[in-house]
């Protein structure tokens, strides 16, 4: 495997990470669910203040795609998105992709990455949970209970910073995790 920048003149890996990502978010409702919703998040990621890299194999067939956005004049950046293809998960290429971003918003002399990790599936115990008015109290010690992917940023040394109740309707939070990347 290998981690490559993601350009628009590539159009085969372009395709798959769109691919990638409809197959991986078309299951929650603000996923990515048609083919051209994919291809214009790729395109939005290929943006000159953007990061944008992926995974691939020998074949040079994409694996998993991660993205970027600068914030806060380029001392955080925020993951976004991070997508793996099933059939290779729980193999260390995220975690690859993760530690690349790290990197690569280190030289950037970024401070911090963020990640906002939406539960809109019951998937932790936040889901379905009236959070206010004590929502800190709730973010210091939910559960995963059937494998959101906050557990997979936890152990790439993320933590919970926040909640946002109701970012996608009753009970379906967003979960704020973040990392400093400076020493």
């Amino acid at each position: 495997m290998r981690i490559a920048d993601l350009v628009g003149d590539n159009g085969r890996s372009v395709r798959q990470a769109a691919e990638l990502l409809v197959r991986c978010s078309s299951h929650i409702p603000s996923g990515w669910h048609t083919l051209e919703e994919g291809l214009a998040e790729v395109r939005e990621s290929l943006g000159p203040d953007r990061i944008s890299r992926v995974a691939l194999d020998e074949n040079g067939d994409v694996l998993g795609w991660i993205g970027a956005i600068p914030s806060y004049r380029c001392h955080v950046w925020e993951l976004h998105p991070l997508v793996v293809r099933p059939d290779r998960q729980r193999q260390g290429i995220g975690r690859a992709l993760v530690a690349d971003l790290e990197d690569l918003a280190r030289e950037r002399d970024a401070d911090t990455i963020f990640v906002g990790t939406d539960d809109e599936d019951g998937r932790t115990a936040l889901s379905g949970v009236h959070l206010y008015p004590d929502v800190l109290s709730w973010a210091a010690g939910f559960r995963n209970l059937r494998g959101h992917p906050f557990a997979f940023y936890r152990k790439c040394g993320f933590v919970v910073v926040g909640l946002i109740p109701d970012a996608n309707g009753f009970g379906r939070p967003d979960i704020l995790m973040a990392k400093r990347v400076t020493a």
